[in-house]
């Protein structure tokens, strides 16, 4: 199976703290610098939509957010372009952009410290329905890398895998350490 539009989305710390409003202008910055290696075009707001993508800014190739679908808060990367390479390298590559989406967030004065990943749980959709059905297949055809890179990023030690079931919704995984590490030590881990 290819993976493709891989995304993945770090869950954060005390979500009801957070507030969203600062992301508006600090990711007009990140168009304006060009912080990452995607070409970033626009900022779309749906703070307006209970359990939705929140703020975004959208890129050419891919989008970073600070996403609540399912009201679950985390900084989310979904990779719109395809990406050469293994599936491990699609993988890695778009836990890297998350992760280091998320330092960036964390270390912002103007979030006053509040947004901060929760240490032990991220999740992985892949957003392609044509090469990755939400099926028994497609989780049997991808379980092994998957868990190769769980293993990878949470440094051996012990997580659980849970995949999303339901046929209406992306292909994916949830994926929960049973230690806590900050994102600076999982993007270490994928080095």
């Amino acid at each position: 199976m290819t993976l493709q539009h891989v995304n993945v989305k770090l869950l954060l710390e005390n979500p009801a703290q957070v507030d969203l409003e600062p992301l508006i202008p600090i990711f007009h910055e990140w168009i304006q610098k060009q912080v990452f290696d995607e070409m970033l075009l626009d900022v779309a707001d749906y703070r307006h939509v209970p359990g939705g993508p929140g703020v975004m800014v959208i890129g050419l190739q891919a989008d970073y957010s600070v996403d609540d679908t399912d009201h679950l808060l985390g900084v989310r990367y979904n990779r719109k372009a395809g990406f050469d390479g293994s599936n491990a390298d699609r993988l890695k590559q778009a836990a890297r952009a998350a992760l280091t989406a998320c330092i960036k967030l964390e270390q912002e004065p103007r979030m006053g410290g509040k947004l901060k990943f929760n240490g032990q749980q991220i999740e992985l959709f892949i957003n392609d329905r044509l090469l990755a059905p939400n099926n028994d297949a497609s989780r049997a055809a991808a379980d092994v890398e998957l868990q190769a890179f769980a293993k990878k990023l949470f440094s051996g030690s012990d997580y659980s895998l849970k995949y999303q079931t339901d046929p209406r919704r992306l292909f994916g995984a949830s994926v929960k350490s049973s230690k806590k590490f900050s994102a600076a030590q999982l993007l270490q881990h994928l080095s």
